[in-house]
């Protein structure tokens, strides 16, 4: 099979100051986190190309970016679930001849319930999302960054990948994966100018988590200290790759959480979450 492309990188460096702080590719850009994260950015003053299947979506961010900050909002379709999609993306910016200097590893899905009950198609989904396509587009767009001597990568992780947790074994895992990737190529690419950061929520009110809440009583007694507003999260998160920060988990409660499952036994970790788990009506069977 053949080697996957990677971007040429014989051009000349161009320093970032020259270019209005660093255009940024965010993935899952239509809404959410992501949405946020865009108008972050763009209020910071950095040029844009936005990623996700949902064209009209898309595009009317990228008119609200673009009137709102006299910014250049650009916009790629993609379905970031398909095989091949990460060269893809990067052709389509070779042919425009753009470069990307931070890239958001944004793109992710979600799903709860008895791992025996949930059909293949679905983990097979997520995993494409939440770990391939950031992996795939990382390793794409990483060389140049070095060879230019400066680079932010911000991958949306999640509260999740500090323990496991049963119904939700999937999604939990691919984001333990997403967190460690991040930590040990913030050590690899110490001295290269290039940071990556780890962006660990916890439940945020998105649209992926209100479509959890609508079908579960459970998700719906969750107190609202508990969940995050996007737009702070995309703040908070701004500052942190700017930063170079290796690894963020906004609001104390959060934080509380990350530090506890970091110190426990990961026998007692996992019997809490597995007990907490159990009483959560998305796992009762019939």
């Amino acid at each position: 099979m053949a080697a996957r492309k990677k971007p040429k990188t014989n051009k000349k460096p161009t320093l970032v100051g020259e270019r209005k702080l660093g255009r940024v590719l965010i993935t899952g850009a239509s809404a959410g986190i992501g949405a946020e994260l865009a108008r972050e950015f763009a209020k910071h003053g950095h040029a844009l190309v936005l990623v996700a299947r949902s064209k009209d979506k898309l595009t009317a961010l990228a008119g609200e970016l673009n009137a709102a900050h006299d910014t250049e909002a650009l916009v790629i379709v993609e379905d970031l679930s398909r095989k091949g999609c990460a060269q893809a993306i990067v052709d389509e910016l070779a042919d425009r001849g753009i470069e990307i200097d931070i890239l958001v590893n944004n793109a992710g899905v979600l799903d709860v319930g008895p791992f025996a009950d949930t059909d293949t198609d679905v983990y097979d989904n997520m995993v494409a999302l939440n770990v391939a396509v950031l992996t795939s587009l990382t390793s794409l767009l990483l060389p140049a960054m070095v060879a230019r001597k400066f680079g932010r990568i911000l991958n949306v992780a999640s509260l999740a990948a500090f323990q496991p947790i049963p119904s939700m074994a999937v999604y939990a895992a691919t984001k333990a994966y997403v967190l460690s990737l991040t930590e040990s190529l913030s050590e690899e690419l110490r001295g290269t100018g290039v940071k990556v950061t780890a962006l660990c929520p916890g439940l945020t009110d998105t649209g992926m988590v209100g479509t959890i809440k609508a079908k579960s009583a459970t998700a719906q007694a969750t107190p609202n200290i508990l969940i995050s507003d996007p737009k702070a999260v995309a703040k908070q998160a701004y500052a942190a790759t700017m930063s170079g920060q290796t690894i963020l988990v906004p609001g104390l409660p959060n934080q509380i959480a990350a530090a506890w499952a970091q110190v426990t036994p990961r026998w007692l970790t996992r019997t809490v979450t597995g007990f907490a788990s159990r009483q959560a009506d998305w796992m009762k069977r019939g």
